[in-house]
């Protein structure tokens, strides 16, 4: 499985970013999908997940009110769109393919990862 993340940038406070991820239709269209982030000498920690369908989301609660995930199904994507962005959103943000095909909200749910695009938000 290749997932490839995409969309990351340099934005100031208060700005927004879509990021995407594109994998394998086969292989992940049944599976739940998040989104992780890594901020320089932190450890990974998960931001956004979405189920197979949708129909389930989990938010951290940095995330809470700012970030939407959705799934592009025609495209085999999902998005992470962030708003209201901070100085602490400032990491390198993953995708990855969940085992399950639930909303998973841990990092241990997951199997497959792409490679990172960073994100620097400027104050």
């Amino acid at each position: 499985v290749q997932l490839q993340a995409s969309g990351g940038g340099t934005v100031q406070a208060g700005g927004s970013l879509r990021l995407s991820c594109r994998g394998s239709r086969r292989t992940s269209s049944n599976n739940g999908m998040g989104w992780f982030r890594q901020a320089p000498g932190k450890e990974r920690e998960i931001v956004a997940a979405i189920s197979w369908n949708g129909g389930s989301t989990f938010y951290s609660d940095s995330a809470k009110g700012r970030f939407t995930v959705s799934r592009g199904y025609a495209e085999s994507a999902v998005y992470l769109q962030m708003d209201k962005l901070k100085p602490e959103d400032t990491a390198i943000y993953y995708c990855a393919r969940a085992r399950s095909s639930g909303a998973a909200s841990r990092a241990d749910g997951y199997t497959a990862w792409g490679q990172g695009t960073q994100v620097t938000v400027s104050s």
